[in-house]
């Protein structure tokens, strides 16, 4: 690294850069980086996030932002690999695009990039995914889905209905209903699971109904006195409520990681008067972020370690070149508290790479990628070696000789 560049030439160097030309160049970096974990069962996780701008920037619109309300904004539209930190792509849109009608043309995108053999064994979302719209195309598609409902008027009536019924276990406090319904809106019935789940105190409670019942959006109060929380799912799945459950509580971690890639990674924080740039580098920084989720797997692969812990751990460190009889050798000495696990993670990643050079000229760079994400995802794979399908070994191998 001869150089760092200011923060000045990165956005003059963006602007050059063709949209069409660097959007085909940014997904096929980031195909490449997933595409060999995709033949795997797999979840999809859609999720949307809200960046607040201050200043002129295209596409700056006052939209749903819960941090700043009223404050102009973007709306990233992130598709990511369930549990793994691993971003298929991001979209940049207007603050007042948060809507997953704005995502879906990207998402059905995605998925025709990716091709069917590539696609998720199920797709997961929020409320803002449950509608008709994404959940026809789904169906038409055969891509198995799993959304949260919004409590709506109709929705509260089944629950209403449902409360005198046969209520299963549905995991961590949750009890479940399955029922058929079709909501305003919906252009045929679908499978509905209603939850539930008994608050051990009462939350505190302002509005009530013509009746007196006290109400809240996500919770009420029975004639007993004791608060229950509720919730919906909408599947096309037929898997036990149980499974249900469990499933939709995974797609906590999603926040988590739109979460990091903002605060930790830099989707907050990089902005330009375009919006073209702004897309450049949002994608840039997934690819960055995938990049080093994927070294640090390599030296813990029994966990997630985020950016804000893990650059410190394996970055931060002294280096001092010295020369002996010919000899050159670099020291390196770490002032964290953990620089004896942070050595012993290095060297074995040093270790790994030593022993795969060895090898690389009986390998094409796709077999060196697919051995460096076998061993960072050693826990996600059981242990598996990922092998490179045979058409892809004889086009890479044709188009190198």
């Amino acid at each position: 690294m001869a150089r760092v560049l200011s923060e000045d030439a990165v956005r003059r160097g963006l602007a050059k850069i063709d949209p069409v030309a660097g959007e085909t160049w940014l997904q096929e970096s980031l195909d490449y980086i997933t595409r060999p974990l995709l033949r795997e069962a797999w979840i999809l996780d859609v999720d949307t996030t809200v960046k607040p701008l201050f200043g002129h920037q295209e596409g700056a619109v006052v939209g749903y932002n819960p941090g700043k309300p009223g404050r102009p904004s973007h709306s990233y539209h992130s598709y990511l690999i369930a549990n793994l930190r691993l971003v298929l792509d991001v979209e940049v849109h207007d603050g007042n695009q948060t809507a997953a009608k704005h995502g879906a043309a990207g998402l059905w995108a995605l998925l025709d990039r990716l091709g069917r053999d590539c696609w998720p064994a199920l797709l997961r979302g929020d409320i803002g995914w449950g509608n008709e719209a994404v959940m026809r195309e789904a169906e038409q598609r055969g891509l198995p889905y799993l959304f949260r409902l919004r409590m709506t008027v109709n929705v509260r009536r089944a629950i209403e209905r449902a409360m005198d019924g046969a209520w299963t276990e549905a995991g961590h406090g949750w009890e479940g209903q399955s029922t058929q319904l079709r909501l305003d809106g919906w252009g045929r019935q679908r499978r509905v699971v209603l939850l539930r789940r008994k608050l051990e105190s009462a939350p505190a409670i302002s509005q009530q109904d013509p009746d007196g019942q006290h109400l809240l959006s996500f919770a009420t109060v029975d004639v007993r006195k004791q608060a229950w929380e509720y919730g919906a799912l909408v599947t096309s799945l037929n898997a036990e409520i149980l499974t249900l459950g469990q499933a939709y509580r995974d797609r906590a971690d999603c926040e988590n990681d739109c979460d990091e890639f903002k605060n930790q990674w830099g989707w907050g924080g990089f902005t330009t008067q375009d919006r073209k740039r702004c897309q450049l580098m949002a994608r840039c920084v997934a690819m960055v972020a995938n990049w080093w989720n994927l070294f640090v797997r390599l030296a813990d692969p029994d966990r997630h370690r985020e950016a804000i812990t893990s650059r410190p751990l394996l970055l931060t460190a002294i280096g001092r070149q010295t020369q002996h009889a010919g000899r050159t050798t670099l020291h390196v000495s770490s002032p964290h508290g953990r620089h004896g696990w942070a050595r012993q993670a290095l060297t074995r990643i040093g270790n790994f790479f030593d022993a795969l050079r060895q090898t690389a000229e009986q390998l094409t760079p796709l077999d060196r990628w697919y051995r460096i994400l076998s061993l960072a995802l050693t826990k996600y794979l059981h242990g598996r070696q990922l092998e490179p399908p045979r058409l892809i070994r004889r086009a890479e191998a044709t188009a190198m000789g």
